[in-house]
C-alpha cells in the first residue's frame, strides 16, 4: 500500500481523577471507548474506505495524575495489558478496518510497583503490535528509571520500538518527547517513517514549543508526523479548553497538510504516500537529512551521563513506588550536577 489516509481524531478527554472506586473509574473509560468508536465509524464513513490509520491524544481515556499517589493512580487509571480497555479498542480496529494508535497509562506485571505511560498501535485485527514505554516525564516513572531491570526483562530493541505495517514503518512519540530530537531520531535510524504523536497540549495560533518541533522533527527525520491533541479535557477543576486544538498532519518536508480547529474534530486527516517519502530518502541532495548524519561525531559526547538512571532501583535491586517529589527532586540533583560540572553557570 503506497498510499492511504491518515486521521489524527481531535477528541476530548473525560478525566477519571474524581472517580471515587477503580469501578467507577473503568466505568468512564468504558464510556469514552463507546464515544470514540463511534466517532471513528462516522468519520471513516465521511472520508471514506482509504482511512487507514487513525491515532488518539494522549491519556484520552482518564486525563493526567493530578496529585493521586502512584499506586492510586495505577490502581484507577492504568490499563491492564491484554485488559477489557485494549479489547474494546481492539474491536474499533476490526468494526472499522483501521489501524490505530493511542497513548494511556498502563500497569505492567513485571513492575507491578509502578505504571508507564504507554503510547501503542493496534493492527487492523484488534492485535497492539507495538507498545513503546515514555522515556522523558517529569512526574511519573518511566523506563529509565527502572533501567537495568528494564533492559533484564525486555532488551534494548523494546526501547525504541518500529514495526513494519502495509502502512509503513510505524513509532510512536509521546506527547512533550517531541521536543527531544534524540528519541525521534532513534526511531529513525531503526527505520521509521511515520511518527505517531499522541499528545494533550495547549493549542495556540502562535508557533508554541511542540509546533515548532513536529516540523522540525519531520524535517530532519524525513518522516511523517501525525499528531493528535485532546479537544479539552472534562471533569478537573482545569478550565476544560486549556489542551485543546490543532491537530495535524505534517509531511516529510516539514509542511502541514492538514489541520483541525478548535474542539472535537476529524478535520485533520490527509494522504501519507509512503512510496513519495521512500523516492525522497533514496535521493541524494541537501533535503535529505537523514543520509547526512555523522553520529561518530557526538557519540563520546552522548556517552556522559546526565539525568541518572536506576533511581527507582533500590541497593537491592528491588523496585520502590515514590512519590512525586521523588521526581522533582530527581532534577534538582540533575541541575546541581550540571553546575557542579561546570555545564551551567550561575549569574
Amino acid at each position: 500500500m503506497n498510499a492511504y489516509t491518515a486521521l489524527a481524531l481531535q477528541t476530548r478527554c473525560d478525566a477519571i481523577n474524581r472517580c471515587a472506586t477503580a469501578e467507577a473509574a473503568r466505568a468512564s473509560m468504558a464510556a469514552s471507548i463507546a464515544r470514540i468508536r463511534a466517532q471513528i465509524r462516522s468519520s471513516r464513513a465521511f472520508i471514506g474506505p482509504e482511512l487507514k490509520l487513525v491515532v488518539l491524544p494522549e491519556y484520552v481515556l482518564t486525563g493526567f495524575p493530578m496529585g493521586e499517589p502512584i499506586t492510586v493512580w495505577a490502581e484507577r487509571a492504568a490499563l491492564v495489558i491484554d485488559g477489557p480497555e485494549y479489547a474494546a479498542l481492539g474491536e474499533i480496529c476490526r468494526e472499522s478496518g483501521v489501524y490505530l494508535a493511542g497513548n494511556a497509562y498502563e500497569r505492567d506485571p513485571k513492575f507491578p510497583e509502578l505504571y508507564f505511560q504507554t503510547s501503542f498501535i493496534l493492527d487492523q485485527d484488534g492485535v497492539v503490535v507495538l507498545r513503546y514505554r515514555r522515556l522523558n516525564s517529569l512526574y511519573g516513572p518511566t523506563p529509565h528509571d527502572v533501567w537495568d531491570r528494564y533492559l533484564e526483562h525486555y532488551g534494548l530493541e523494546s526501547v525504541f520500538p518500529v514495526v513494519d505495517t502495509p502502512l509503513g514503518r510505524l513509532a510512536c512519540v509521546a506527547s512533550e518527547e517531541i521536543l527531544y530530537p534524540e528519541i525521534s531520531r532513534a526511531f529513525a535510524v531503526r527505520g521509521a517513517e511515520v511518527l505517531l504523536h499522541s499528545t494533550s497540549e495547549a493549542g495556540s495560533s502562535r508557533l508554541t514549543p511542540k509546533e515548532i518541533a513536529r516540523r522540525a522533527r519531520a524535517y530532519e527525520n524525513s518522516v511523517y508526523v501525525i499528531s493528535a491533541n485532546t479537544a479539552g479535557i472534562y471533569g478537573v477543576d482545569l478550565p476544560a479548553q486549556s489542551t485543546d486544538g490543532l491537530s495535524k498532519l505534517v509531511d516529510f518536508v516539514g509542511e502541514v497538510r492538514a489541520e483541525a480547529g478548535f474542539g472535537e474534530s476529524m478535520v485533520a486527516h490527509a494522504t501519507i504516500d509512503i512510496a513519495a517519502l521512500r523516492r525522497h530518502r533514496l535521493t541524494p541532495g541537501m533535503a535529505n537529512m537523514l543520509s547526512r548524519q555523522r553520529f561518530e561525531c557526538f557519540r563520546d559526547l552522548y556517552s556522559d551521563h546526565l539525568y541518572p538512571a536506576n533511581s527507582l532501583l533500590g541497593a537491592d535491586g528491588f523496585v520502590r513506588a515514590p512519590d512525586r517529589a521523588h521526581f522533582r527532586d530527581a532534577q534538582r540533583a540533575t541541575i546541581d550536577a550540571l553546575l557542579t560540572r561546570g555545564i551551567l553557570r550561575r549569574e
